[in-house]
């Protein structure tokens, strides 16, 4: 099974214009955001990316009071980019459990219709803000995937995730594409994941990312997708007073790319090797 990791444009705010030499430069195997805001540049922008040799996976954001209307416009748009898989934002974390069953019900239908993968993101703010609430929801639909990103989850729940918790075990299982940020109790992100004082949070959420492989690898996958998702302010912590950020996000993101990638090939390693005894 093979890694693709990709750059998020999130960092630069979703401008894409002159940053897509140095994401291929970089090893990136394509960029994640929403479509472009203007989707007069649609085509110019997959044409952009074609001739950087990259990929995409397009975000969409769904948007009140009708959350299914808005979902279906913006994946039919973003099935246009063709993209690798679609990650969503998806519902409300206020609607009711029937509401968000009818939700997801014409969400699967629209994924078949398209026949590109859609990862629901685990986000605060969203149907998926908790592991007990997103677990509920996928024992009613056994094909709903996600797009995992469990740091939102150390905001919400105030705690680390834990592997060993049923609801957030049935979570990995269903994970197709990975967010690779950093939360601690309390925060959705740590302030730089190479400071030995978070490696603690940082092993806790690789051994969580590599889980999600190691299943995902079993099922036949051919590939794995991964985001490196550390975000600009209010995310970044900033300095007080001055506002300066505590950290250069393109070197933090650059970082958890090669570092998660080492440990998945030294997963792969001891796999092959466990196999061979």
């Amino acid at each position: 099974m093979k890694l693709l990791v990709f750059k998020s444009l999130w960092e630069w705010n979703g401008i894409w214009q002159g940053r897509l030499e140095q994401t291929a430069e970089s090893g990136y195997a394509g960029v994640e955001y929403t479509p472009p805001a203007d989707a007069k540049e649609d085509r110019t922008f997959r044409r952009a990316l074609d001739e950087m040799n990259l990929q995409y996976i397009a975000q969409v954001v769904t948007r009140g009071p009708d959350h299914i209307t808005s979902f279906r416009e913006q994946v039919l748009r973003a099935a246009d980019l063709q993209p690798l898989l679609i990650n969503s934002h998806s519902a409300a974390d206020r609607m009711p459990a029937e509401e968000q069953f009818r939700f997801f019900g014409e969400a699967l239908r629209l994924e078949e219709q398209i026949g590109i993968p859609i990862a629901h993101e685990t986000h605060r703010g969203r149907a998926f803000f908790t592991p007990w609430q997103t677990a509920a929801v996928l024992r009613q639909f056994p094909e709903l995937k996600l797009g995992a990103d469990f740091s939102h989850w150390c905001a919400v729940c105030e705690r680390m995730p834990d592997a060993e918790d049923e609801d957030v075990h049935l979570c990995l299982q269903r994970s197709i594409h990975i967010h690779g940020r950093v939360g601690y109790p309390g925060g959705p992100q740590i302030s730089d994941p190479r400071a030995p004082e978070y490696q603690e949070y940082v092993n806790r959420f690789i051994d969580l990312w590599l889980t999600i492989c190691r299943q995902r690898l079993a099922a036949g996958a051919p590939i794995m997708t991964f985001t490196p998702e550390f975000g600009p302010a209010p995310y970044l912590q900033l300095l007080p007073f001055t506002g300066q950020p505590v950290t250069d996000l393109w070197a933090v993101n650059l970082w958890m790319f090669q570092t998660f990638e080492q440990r998945y090939r030294e997963m792969l390693s001891e796999d092959v090797l466990v196999s061979q005894l």
